[in-house]
């Protein structure tokens, strides 16, 4: 497929935003054209579509025919460092909150946008989880975490942690650190659970209470990043993950 990026391992928000900037010309592009750029199927391609109109992003055309945008995106390519998502994320989130009804619609309407052509990292969860999902205030609870988290990854720290899971049930985790994920709205850390004996997401807003032991951890087969991301691969293909 001669003229196209190499696609293989490229996380499928990535290839949406790649899409989007292809299309920016406002010509009109066939599924087969987009499909031999990106090195995809036609198949994958009318699912793109789908999911960039449902987050808004203005497309217009169909099956055999082809795909165009029909309105100009007018934010450009964003390149973010992780600080810098925060700030955005939690200044949504205050506006969001605004008594002023006008100011807050403004917000979570940026937010919309924002997501749609916002490359995110990817991680489990297979929906996605946009600015607009969750509230705002619950997306604003783990900012505190942050520095920790980040600190830990980046040096390897043990990690322990009072951790509320989805359903309630409050448990006592050590931990270490392995990635951060930005899902628009919800940040979530993947790590290898000690008292799990097994690879773990948690979303970093039902974090409650998050210690440094002082301790550091080495990278060891089985445990790392990339036997977790492997990990992944295999049981998207063979059945689902552990989530918490």
């Amino acid at each position: 497929m001669a003229g196209g990026r190499k696609q293989t391992g490229i996380r499928r928000s990535d290839r949406l935003f790649d899409i989007i900037q292809i299309m920016r010309d406002g010509a009109l592009h066939t599924a087969r054209d987009l499909a031999n750029h990106l090195e995809v199927s036609e198949r994958t391609i009318w699912r793109d579509m789908a999911t960039l109109r449902a987050s808004g992003v203005p497309v217009e055309g169909e099956r055999g025919v082809g795909y165009m945008i029909s309105a100009p995106i007018t934010l450009p390519p964003m390149n973010l460092t992780m600080g810098e998502l925060e700030a955005l994320h939690l200044a949504v989130a205050i506006l969001g909150e605004a008594t002023d009804p006008d100011l807050s619609k403004s917000a979570q309407s940026l937010a919309a946008k924002i997501d749609a052509v916002l490359p995110e990292n990817a991680g489990p969860p297979s929906t996605g989880w946009g600015f607009a999902v969750y509230p705002f205030a619950d997306a604003a609870a783990g900012f505190k975490h942050m520095p920790l988290l980040r600190d830990a990854v980046r040096e390897k720290k043990l990690i322990r942690m009072t951790y509320l899971s989805l359903d309630d049930q409050v448990s006592t985790r050590l931990i270490r650190p392995l990635q951060l994920e930005y899902w628009g709205r919800v940040w979530t850390m993947t790590a290898w659970c000690e008292l799990r004996n097994d690879f773990r997401v948690f979303r970093v807003d039902r974090i409650e209470t998050l210690i440094d032991t002082g301790a550091s951890f080495k990278d060891e087969d089985g445990k790392n990043l990339q036997d977790y991301l492997a990990k992944v691969d295999a049981d998207m293909r063979h059945g689902p993950t552990t989530a918490v």
